[in-house]
C-alpha cells in the first residue's frame, strides 16, 4: 500500500533537520494516529509525507507511535502549482451530493472548490451552519487529497452568492454547465485559455435559473454543455473536470 499523509509543518521541519538524505521529520496528530492504529504502519516501512503546498518527501519509518511517527528522509520532491488553476463552483445540494462532487473533484486535481448558494439550492448555509459546512468540505477535500496522493491541497473558498461569482467572471474564464449551452465543452482547447483561472459552475438539482444565467453571461461567462444527457449535480462537475484535464494537457 502506498501510504501518503499531510503534515503542514513539513517545510519548517525539513529546513531545521539538516542535509537530505538522512534528515528526520515527524508526522503528528490525527494523521499519525491513523497511520499507526488504522493503516498499521510500522518501523521499516516506506512512507510519503506532503505539506499540501507542493513539498513531498519519501523515506523510511524509524518510530511509529500514535502521537508521533518519525521518518528518515530519502528523497524530496517540489511540485509547481498547476497553471492555470481550475476551480469548481459547486451549488449546494441536498443530501451529500455537493460533498460527493467536492470529493471527486479533488481526486481529479481541481485546485479550489467554491460552495455556491444558488437560488434553487435546497440546502442553505446560514449563520453557524455556514462555518460548519465549510469545515466539513475542508475535511472532505483533505481526506481526498491524501487518498489521491496530491502534492497540492485544494482550497475551499467561502460560500459565494451569484453576485459574487459574477464579480469574478471578468478576471477568469467562467464556464457554466448547461444542457442548452452554446458549445460542447469537449471542443474547447488549451489555446483558448488565457492563463487566468478557469471557473467551472455547476448548478443544483433544480438547475440554474434564467436570472442566474443572465447575470453570469452578462459578466462574461460562457454556457457549455457536456452532452445530450442530464447528469446529477454530484456527477456533472467531476465529469467536466476530466474533460478539461485533457484539454489542458494535465492528463
Amino acid at each position: 500500500m502506498a501510504h501518503f499523509y499531510l503534515e503542514e509543518s513539513l517545510a519548517a521541519q525539513l529546513s531545521d533537520a539538516g542535509p537530505v538524505p538522512g534528515a528526520m521529520v515527524a508526522l503528528h496528530g490525527p494523521d499519525a494516529r491513523h497511520a499507526v492504529t488504522v493503516a498499521r504502519v510500522r518501523s521499516g516501512e516506506s512512507l510519503r509525507l506532503g505539506n499540501g503546498a507542493g513539498l513531498v518527501v519519501h523515506g523510511t519509518v524509524t518510530e511509529a507511535d500514535s502521537a508521533e511517527l518519525r521518518l528518515r528522509v530519502e528523497g524530496v520532491e517540489h511540485h509547481e502549482r498547476p497553471h492555470p488553476r481550475l476551480l469548481l463552483v459547486q451549488a449546494l445540494a441536498k443530501g451529500d451530493r455537493d460533498e460527493l462532487a467536492a470529493q471527486a473533484a479533488t481526486e481529479l486535481s481541481v485546485d479550489a472548490v467554491i460552495p455556491w448558494q444558488a437560488a434553487r439550492s435546497v440546502s442553505r448555509w446560514e449563520g453557524a451552519k455556514a462555518a460548519k459546512g465549510a469545515a466539513r468540505w475542508q475535511s472532505i477535500v483533505r481526506e481526498a487529497s491524501k487518498q489521491s496522493m496530491r502534492p497540492w491541497l485544494p482550497e475551499v473558498e467561502p460560500l459565494a452568492t451569484t453576485k459574487q461569482l459574477a464579480a469574478r467572471a471578468s478576471g477568469a474564464v467562467m464556464l457554466v454547465l448547461d444542457t442548452e449551452g452554446d458549445r460542447p465543452l469537449a471542443t474547447l482547447t488549451a489555446a483558448e485559455f488565457t492563463g487566468a483561472d478557469i471557473m467551472l459552475v455547476v448548478g443544483p438539482e433544480g438547475g440554474i435559473t434564467d436570472g442566474e444565467l443572465a447575470t453570469l453571461e452578462a459578466a462574461g461567462a460562457l454556457r457549455v454543455r457536456l452532452g445530450d444527457t442530464v447528469l446529477r449535480t454530484s456527477t456533472a462537475g467531476p465529469a467536466a473536470i476530466a474533460v478539461l484535464n485533457g484539454a489542458l494537457g494535465r492528463w
